[in-house]
């Protein structure tokens, strides 16, 4: 059993972060906001694939005119994810001038490093956080080390001249993130912002430097934390970073809520960056969201690609199957399925499974035993096999999880 952390717990509309709450799902936007329909149909996709907040760009009056609208579309269509706003140079601007945008948002997302330079900084800093507590919002406090606040650096890079002992340049980068991170968090709590309304995060792109300053992050604070790979990559590269940075964290405890940031395919499904979230919590037991399909690589002795289509029909049609399934199914996402291809870990793996086929491997009898619950209940046969095991796991989700067990 992985020991979370202690954070503070912080509202974000009905969705909770850090305290005792699991780990929360979000992804984000990369419409232009201002176009209301595909920005709300985006969200909407993202928030049927699970993702809990959705945040979203506001850089111009035209995004920020376009919010309200936006979530008036979505709550037509009954959908209730909070939206959070990403601001950056302009968002003290932003917010004064578009009071609907900023009663709208559920939570806002600060960079300190891009709230202004000079005198402007503490200023605009300062009412952005005013207006948070005017709409009782909470903020993300968002360090990037793309995009570091240049008078810390230099600060800081003075102070390490002093040492008696220099710290290395990744050291360094590492106490900029943090000392960014937490003094701001001072700052807000100076102005007023209470202290469980303040998420923070300190993302970077490298895998170890993530990690490292996580770890420093969460021995010094006790505010809740957002894990995320900043620019991740995309396909398995952005996947399999984004996982080892994050695996690493959450089982030390660390992190109440994350983000996959995918560099998508051009025009591909943004819903990709939540599935992948999704799968890690799951892979790692800190959540259930969907049944998981179990099955097996293939080698020379399951020569036919059958099995192997089945198992992506039965995982396609358990995704398609669990925004209604949820809400009318408690607990079907903590089901196994067992898709395997031949006999030799089929019937043991099916078995361990709530419902698994083991169908025929190369030379073997044309037949594909099905068990439930660990106990042989039918051999299937012939060309309709997927449709009468889809059939199957229908019925054993309407019986097991639907109250009539």
């Amino acid at each position: 059993m992985i020991q979370r952390h202690r954070t503070k717990a912080v509202k974000v509309g009905p969705v909770t972060i850090g305290g005792d709450a699991p780990v929360v799902v979000q992804s984000m936007t990369n419409t232009d906001t201002a176009d209301v329909d595909a920005t709300a149909a985006q969200i909407r996709s993202l928030a049927c694939a699970g993702s809990e907040l959705v945040r979203l760009t506001v850089n111009t009056a035209e995004a920020a005119e376009a919010v309200p609208r936006i979530r008036d579309v979505l709550d037509a269509a009954g959908v209730d994810v909070p939206l959070i706003g990403d601001f950056h140079f302009n968002g003290h601007r932003l917010l004064a001038e578009h009071p609907a945008c900023a009663e709208t948002l559920a939570k806002y997302r600060i960079n300190p490093g891009n709230v202004g330079s000079g005198e402007k900084k503490d200023v605009q800093f300062a009412a952005m956080i005013e207006t948070a507590i005017r709409y009782d919002r909470p903020v993300r406090i968002g360090v990037n080390w793309g995009s570091l606040d240049k008078a810390l650096v230099v600060r800081m890079m003075d102070e390490n001249a002093q040492r008696a002992e220099l710290l290395d340049a990744a050291a360094m980068t590492h106490e900029i993130m943090v000392t960014s991170a937490l003094e701001s968090a001072h700052k807000a709590e100076a102005i007023g912002l209470p202290r469980d309304h303040i998420v923070l995060s300190c993302k970077m792109s490298s895998v170890q430097d993530l990690i490292t300053v996580y770890r420093l992050l969460a021995s010094r604070t006790d505010h809740a934390l957002h894990l995320g790979l900043t620019e991740a990559g995309m396909g398995s590269k952005g996947i399999v970073a984004s996982s080892t940075a994050l695996a690493v964290l959450l089982e030390e405890g660390i992190g109440d809520t994350i983000r996959i940031s995918l560099t998508p395919e051009p025009d591909g499904d943004r819903t990709g960056e939540v599935r992948v979230a999704q799968e890690i919590l799951q892979s790692m037991g800190l959540r259930a969201f969907v049944p998981v399909v179990i099955a097996c690589p293939g080698c020379g002795r399951t020569t036919s690609t059958y099995f192997q289509q089945l198992a992506q029909d039965v995982q396609s049609y358990l995704r398609q199957q669990m925004p209604l399934w949820r809400e009318r199914y408690p607990g079907v996402e903590t089901m196994d399925v067992a898709v395997m291809g031949c006999v030799v870990n089929g019937p043991g793996e099916s078995k361990h499974a709530n419902i698994g086929i083991s169908l025929p491997g190369t030379g073997e009898r044309p037949a594909a035993p099905v068990y439930i619950d660990g106990e042989k209940a039918v051999t299937l046969k012939g060309k309709g096999i997927t449709k009468a095991f889809l059939a199957i796991v229908e019925d054993y989700v309407r019986s097991h999880y639907g109250g009539e067990h």
